[in-house]
């Protein structure tokens, strides 16, 4: 028989606010995401603590912090464990591991305690058919107004692609900055695309522009926007 006192929460959507929670962490107690006003932050989840991907995951994210906060970005982890489980293995990996040259590797953002699940299921973080028990590899990616903007999932087997997590970052902010849609790849530098033309006229003037805008068709045109513009507006100074 179903727990009548269990809650259901429905899977978070691209364009929700990001849920509201309290929760203690490795660096102290957090209320999500308010005190994150005014920043991005990637909240994410992994398996469990003690774990080889997890492991090599952690070691990234933290190397990559501060490159993250160059473009005004907070991390926040999230396992399925106790604070002293988060704090021993976060000292194991500092202490023991070297991995792909990485070494001493002292990890400073939150890790959240989440034995409860509550934060988890809030999120969609365990998905059953993979396991009931553990957080999938869940991304978060949330504005500065604390909107959900991406959301990207992994099994518990594949480990995330960092250059994808600052890419995505670096692609919503751009987007905003300069009112734009980003084409398949789009790295700082790429060509970007115009929003679609609202009326056949302007798709005409656009098709016989003679400016830097080039249309493949009336609903495809895309235009140049330089590396050093979007690092300009996207990197703290």
């Amino acid at each position: 028989m179903e727990n009548q006192n269990e809650k259901i929460y429905a899977m978070p959507r691209i364009g929700d606010p990001a849920p509201e929670f309290k929760a203690v962490t490795t660096q102290g107690p957090i209320h999500f995401p308010s005190d994150y006003k005014g920043n991005w932050v990637i909240l994410f989840s992994h398996p469990a603590d003690f774990t080889p991907v997890c492991t090599s995951e952690f070691m990234t994210f933290a190397v990559l912090e501060d490159k993250f906060a160059e473009v005004n970005c907070k991390l926040v982890g999230l396992s399925i464990d106790g604070l002293y489980s988060h704090i021993a293995w976060l000292r194991t990996i500092k202490e023991k591991i070297q991995y792909k040259g990485m070494k001493d590797v002292e990890v400073k953002f939150p890790l959240i305690e989440d034995i409860t699940m509550e934060v988890a299921n809030k999120y969609g973080m365990v998905q059953p058919g993979e396991s009931e028990t553990k957080a999938v590899r869940a991304v978060f990616f949330i504005d500065p107004k604390g909107v959900i903007r991406t959301i990207i999932y992994y099994p518990l087997s594949l480990g995330r692609n960092f250059d994808e997590l600052y890419r995505v970052v670096v692609a919503l902010q751009a987007a905003d900055a300069f009112g734009v849609a980003m084409p398949a790849d789009w790295r700082p530098g790429d060509d970007v695309i115009v929003p679609t033309a609202g009326s056949c006229g302007v798709a005409k003037e656009r098709m016989e522009s003679k400016d830097e805008m080039k249309c493949y068709d009336w609903f495809f045109c895309t235009k140049p926007l330089a590396e050093e513009k979007v690092w300009s507006k996207l990197k703290k100074k």
